[in-house]
Order: C-alpha cells, then structure tokens, then sequence
C-alpha cells in the first residue's frame, strides 16, 4: 500500500498512477500565472522541445520561499514538472531548495547510482523519474528545476537545457 492508501500491484499501476499525475498537474498546472511581487525569477528555454518557462518566487528576508509561480508554455512533462516544483518548495528555505534541485535533477539525470539520494523521498515528484527512460525528456522535467536554482542564484540570462 502506498501513501495515499492505494494498493499498487505492480510496477504497470504505478506508471498508470504516476502517468495520471503528470497529465493533471499539466492540464491544471498548480501556481501558474506571475507573481506580481517577485523577489526573484528566472526563464527558462528548452529549445530540442520548444518549453518556455519563466519561473517566480517570493523569498523573504530569512531566505525562505514564501510563494513560487510559473508562466509560460511546454509539453506536458515540463508543465507538470513545473508545477510540481512549486507545490514542493513553497515554505523551503532556499539551501533547502538548492538540495530538492539537487536530489531531482540527479535522480532524472542519473538515477542514484550511488545511492546519495535514496533518503530523499520525492513523493510526487516520483512520477517524474520514468523519463530516464527518454533522455530527450530529461530535459523538459528539468527546465523548471534548472530555472529554480539560476532564480535563487540571481542569474540575469535565461537558462538552456542545450
């Protein structure tokens, strides 16, 4: 039995279950729209796929994520993928959030070869990890990821995935 009480069978109904959850957050995208009192922000192009993001937070000056919004357009894994990213830092601290970009962009990129960030638990962002299986895609689940840590770091130039 999982967290949210299901009884997964197999590893076919969990890629249904995880699959269901990217196409929600990607047809009602959490956070989406700008932040009219950003202290931070960043954009973010992914041009093998055409995703255009631009990613906004409000951080407080104890450097805690107050809020986080994104606008933009993109396939459904990056629009899910962004998504789930400000669900998942909002009230993070930003070396808090610094380590989800850390442990995210690791597991999509390379799994956990080394086992650094099985302690991490995802949870929904979960459901983002079967696009290791298409590398092309890595790259549009880690656009928002991407554009997160160039907002925190205040970097004026739109991040690329390329």
């Amino acid at each position: 039995m999982n967290a949210q009480g299901l009884n997964i069978g197999n590893a076919q109904e969990l890629r249904e279950l995880y699959r269901e959850l990217i196409l929600d957050h990607a047809r009602s995208p959490r956070h989406f729209g700008k932040l009219p009192h950003a202290t931070h922000s960043a954009e973010g192009i992914n041009p093998l796929c055409g995703d255009k993001l631009k990613l906004y937070l409000d951080v407080d000056d104890a450097s805690n994520i107050r809020a986080a919004c994104f606008e933009g357009s993109g396939c459904a894994i990056s629009v899910a993928s962004a998504s789930l990213l400000t669900e998942t830092i909002i009230g993070l601290s930003e070396k808090e959030a610094i380590a989800w970009f850390t442990a995210v962009t690791t597991r999509l990129t390379h799994g956990d070869p080394t086992g650094e960030f099985s302690a991490v638990d995802l949870g929904k962002l979960e459901a983002l990890e079967g696009v290791r299986e298409f590398p092309a895609r890595v790259k549009c689940a880690t656009l928002a990821w991407h554009a997160l840590r160039s907002a925190l770091q205040q970097r004026p130039a739109p991040v690329s995935t390329e």
